[in-house]
C-alpha cells in the first residue's frame, strides 16, 4: 500500500501520471513525454512549419517595435532552438530549456553552425535546479510549451514565472487558439481528466488567457499572422500571440514545498 501524497508537488506529480500515454504534460514535464518528443524531433527533414530556423513573427514584432529589449531570456520548450537562436541574435543571453535529449541537441549543432552563444539545458524546468534556470529573466518566452500542459501544471507554470520573472519583465506566449480556423481541444478541463488524455493540446480563449495570467498585464493578444513558406517570419492563424508584463514590485507568490 503506498501513501506518496505530503506536498501539493506530490499531488501535481500524482496527476502527471495520468496522461503519460501519450505527449506527457509537454515540453516542461517529465513522463512519457520526453520519448514523445524525441521521436517528434528526430526525423528532421519532416515538413513541420516550426522546424525551420525562423523566429515567431510576433517575437520578431515586439523587437522591432520596442516592446522589448535585449536582456536575459529564458525560452521554456525551446524545440530546436529556433527562437532562442534568434534572440541571441539580437544580443539576449539566452537560457533554453527542453525536455527532449534530441531536440537539445539539434539546438546546440544549430548554435555551433551560426556561432551563437545560447545555453541549452535539458530537463524539466518545472525541478530543475536554480543553478540550472537562474532567473531574474527579462523575458520568458514560451512557442508552443503551454498548450501541452495538463490543466494542474497552469499552477507550476505560474510559479516558476514568478520566480524567474524579474518585475518589469515580459512573457511573449504562443498557444492553440480555440474557436473558428484554431486548433486543440475545447474539452473542459474536468473532462480531460475523465479521459486521462489531452488529445494533442488545449485550445484557449482570450477569456481563459487573461484569466490565468490575470497576474500580468497585458500588452498585446492577437492571433498570430500566417507568414508563406519562403518568409524569414514563422506564423499561423491557429495560434494566439501574446505579450504579458510582470508590473513592477510584484509580490513573488509562495513557494510550493516537498
Amino acid at each position: 500500500m503506498d501513501r506518496t501524497v505530503r506536498t501539493v508537488e506530490d499531488v501535481l506529480a500524482l496527476l502527471d501520471g495520468l496522461f503519460v500515454s501519450e505527449a506527457g504534460s509537454g515540453h516542461l514535464a517529465a513522463g512519457d513525454g520526453r520519448d514523445f518528443w524525441d521521436r517528434f524531433y528526430a526525423d528532421r527533414s519532416k515538413p513541420v512549419p516550426f522546424f525551420p530556423l525562423k523566429p515567431d513573427e510576433s517575437l520578431a514584432g515586439y523587437l522591432d517595435q520596442g516592446l522589448i529589449a535585449p536582456g536575459r531570456a529564458l525560452d521554456l520548450g525551446c524545440g530546436a532552438g529556433r527562437n532562442a537562436l534568434y534572440l541571441a541574435s539580437r544580443g539576449f543571453e539566452v537560457d533554453a530549456v527542453d525536455l527532449s535529449p534530441v531536440a537539445i541537441a539539434w539546438a546546440r549543432e544549430r548554435a555551433a553552425d551560426v556561432g551563437a552563444d545560447a545555453r541549452f539545458v535539458c530537463g524539466d524546468a518545472f525541478s530543475l535546479p536554480a543553478t540550472e534556470v537562474s532567473g531574474p529573466y527579462d523575458l520568458v518566452i514560451d512557442s508552443g510549451c503551454f498548450h501541452h500542459l495538463a490543466p494542474h501544471r497552469r499552477v507550476s507554470y505560474l510559479a516558476l514565472l514568478d520566480r524567474v520573472l524579474t518585475p518589469g519583465g515580459h512573457l511573449a506566449l504562443t498557444c492553440f487558439a480555440a474557436g473558428e480556423e484554431g486548433m486543440g481541444t475545447q474539452l473542459a478541463d474536468a473532462d480531460l481528466y475523465r479521459e486521462r488524455r489531452l488529445r494533442g493540446g488545449l485550445a484557449y480563449t482570450p477569456e481563459s488567457l487573461r484569466w490565468i495570467f490575470s497576474d500580468l498585464a497585458e500588452v498585446e493578444l492577437r492571433r498570430m499572422r500566417d507568414e508563406p513558406p519562403e518568409s524569414p517570419l514563422f506564423g499561423t492563424g491557429f495560434l494566439w500571440t501574446a505579450l504579458l508584463r510582470m508590473p513592477p514590485g510584484r509580490a513573488a507568490r509562495p513557494a510550493q514545498t516537498r
